[in-house]
């Protein structure tokens, strides 16, 4: 885990439910059970204000970083599909982006990995789809400066075929078991009793959970296989985080607690 990545977890699975800022100091204070230094956090801050996704503001305790617009939409819907918190949009007909030109190739894998996140899949170098249409794609494609045609389609054939043909359904089943074989015996040592523990038990859990989202565009029952392994999964990774979010959320008001004191 990258103090960046850590930092982005703590926003979207905690700050962002209470108002969306902190001070560095609690910033220090939140990340330090996951053996991040303040050197690397005020690093990882400032990079992610100069990226567009922190801004400066004045807090009660002092100077700190909000959240920006852009940041809230990225993790609102990363939320939703982490925590599977949106209803079902599947009416049967895929959102198609159909790139007019490809960037370079340090863009391409830019875009490639950007679109995957959003939940695309490709059907060639050129085409990608989705379940339903992100909110965030004209923005990703606005910032590699690529131009698409954009629209709804049915598929005249088999969506279960054409979803398989998109993401490597087989490899991400695979994947899941591998999620809950790896993570059952960590999480079973993680006390919940203990605040600081459970937040970094918590937060680790998630940062391994949220590596899904750029290979799972969150489909339909009826287009994945049978005895799917992502539902078991999510069902693991559902009851870990219930189990101690009590305790994680003591020590997040206990760090931000300690920030409203000092002003």
């Amino acid at each position: 885990m990258r103090a960046r990545s850590a930092l982005f977890d703590v926003f979207g699975g905690h700050l962002r439910q209470r108002d969306g800022s902190a001070a560095i100091a609690a910033l220090v204070r939140l990340l330090a059970p996951l053996d991040f230094g303040a050197p690397a956090i005020r690093t990882a801050v400032s990079r992610m204000v100069r990226q567009g996704w922190l801004a400066p503001v004045r807090l009660a305790g002092g100077p700190g970083y909000a959240l920006t617009p852009r940041a809230e939409r990225r993790l609102d819907e990363a939320g939703a599909r982490i925590y599977r918190t949106g209803p079902s949009t599947w009416e049967h007909r895929w959102h198609v982006v159909v790139l007019e030109e490809l960037p370079a190739r340090g863009g391409r894998e830019r875009l490639a990995s950007s679109l995957r996140l959003l939940g695309y899949g490709p059907l060639g170098p050129a085409t990608w789809v989705a379940p339903r249409p992100s909110a965030e794609l004209a923005e990703v494609l606005a910032a590699e400066e690529v131009t698409a045609r954009v629209f709804h389609g049915a598929h005249e054939g088999d969506d279960a075929e054409l979803a398989a043909r998109a993401w490597d359904l087989t490899g991400l089943g695979e994947r899941y078991r591998g999620f809950v074989d790896q993570w059952a015996p960590v999480m079973s040592v993680v006390d919940a009793s203990a605040p600081a523990a459970a937040f970094a038990g918590a937060q680790r859990l998630l940062h391994a959970w949220r590596k899904f989202l750029f290979q799972d565009p969150g489909l339909p029952a009826e287009l994945l296989p049978p005895d799917w392994p992502g539902q078991a999964a999510a069902r693991f990774f559902d009851e870990q985080t219930a189990r101690l979010a009590p305790a994680a959320s003591q020590f997040v008001d206990d760090c931000l607690g300690k920030q409203r004191s000092s002003a």
